[in-house]
């Protein structure tokens, strides 16, 4: 069985919308899952052609593209490994303001908790590059993941080119409950910060 175990500690995107679901963590549960949505999304990065090949494997996801499919196992085999996104806790924090902006009232999109950059901004992220992935109505990690890599219907495969860009070092993620999908996950990534911001935040 593979895993992939996160070192340390250490705008852009557009959203999916995905099938109806009626779970709704509870903190710790949350929490873990967050931490393997990361990993998963390591997993990605550091095994792209294994990652292809499961998803050759793997049953598509209700409403998933085959199109689209085929797409992303043709681009995960050409794809060199990456460094893993290390986990920043003040991302996190900025990904949970938009998660929990949007669960109550079920609306979707970038711009409801005043934008991606006003958010890192707000907990001390200065960063030259920044981006977002929202995934709504999957709650297992590998859904969430495979649904963003797949990226289906989604015009230039935004949230495909975020997860493997190499333009990106931090991330922090959020997931929780949705009033209209039921569930939803917010990844925010961050590029190279400033030396001084950076060593602020060890």
């Amino acid at each position: 069985m593979r895993s992939y175990r996160r070192p340390g500690l250490a705008f852009a995107g557009l959203l999916l919308l995905a099938p109806f679901s009626l779970c709704m963590p509870q903190v710790a549960a949350a929490q873990s899952q967050e931490q393997a949505v990361l990993d998963e999304i390591n997993y990605v990065r550091a095994n792209p052609r294994a990652y292809a090949d499961e998803l050759r494997r793997a049953e598509p996801l209700y409403g998933e593209d085959p199109d689209a499919l085929d797409e992303a196992i043709a681009e995960l085999q050409r794809q060199r490994p990456l460094p893993p996104l290390t986990a920043d806790g003040r991302i996190d924090a900025a990904a949970r303001d938009h998660a929990s902006a949007q669960a109550s009232r079920g609306s979707v999109g970038h711009g409801a908790s005043g934008g991606l950059g006003q958010r890192l901004r707000k907990y001390g992220v200065f960063a030259g590059m920044s981006a977002e992935n929202i995934s709504y109505g999957y709650e297992h990690p590998r859904d969430v993941v495979r649904q963003l890599v797949v990226d289906s219907r989604v015009p230039g495969r935004c949230h495909r080119r975020n997860i493997l860009s190499t333009g990106y070092s931090s991330a922090g993620v959020a997931c929780g409950g949705h009033r209209s999908y039921g569930a939803m996950c917010v990844i925010d990534f961050a590029g190279a910060m400033p030396e001084g911001v950076a060593r602020a935040a060890r």
